[in-house]
């Protein structure tokens, strides 16, 4: 028996829809653990499937490391305003400027392979793939640019 506690831990955890994790939940035969990557597997597919939607729209974030020597300017790319001013979409792109401040990628696609350092089992990509099935568009680092003293 899937309980409402098992749903909203999963909801604080992940962010995904109730009825998504009611059916993950069910696949899982109540499994926590094997629901978050059955969550995850349908998010990479979520965001597989969104790949092609053309990102007219996003923020440019920055980051600038308390010290005053480091600092990152970040354009993240979405389909919709609505989801440029959405919290999952604003965390992401802060946590990009971090990864870009402590990791100094040289391009978007070395940024993207790099393993996210605040949980190595992620990579960058993943990351944004994560926040893609959250919100349902398209997400693209588009640019960035770090400044060192």
């Amino acid at each position: 028996m899937i309980s409402i506690e098992q749903i909203k831990q999963l909801r604080d955890e992940t962010g995904v829809s109730p009825v998504e994790i009611k059916k993950a939940l069910d696949a899982s035969n109540g499994d926590i653990q094997k629901a978050k990557e059955i969550l995850r597997a349908n998010g990479a597919i979520k965001a597989g499937k969104k790949a092609g939607k053309e990102t007219t729209n996003g923020i440019v974030d920055f980051y600038v490391h308390p010290n005053a020597k480091t600092g990152v300017l970040l354009e993240l790319r979405c389909e919709t305003d609505f989801v440029a001013k959405s919290p999952e979409f604003k965390n992401l792109a802060h946590e990009i400027c971090l990864q870009i401040a402590a990791l100094n990628p040289e391009t978007v696609e070395a940024l993207l392979i790099q393993p996210w350092m605040k949980d190595e089992s992620k990579t960058i990509k993943g990351l944004a793939e994560e926040t893609t099935a959250k919100v349902g568009e398209n997400i693209e680092v588009e640019r960035f640019v770090r400044y060192e003293i």
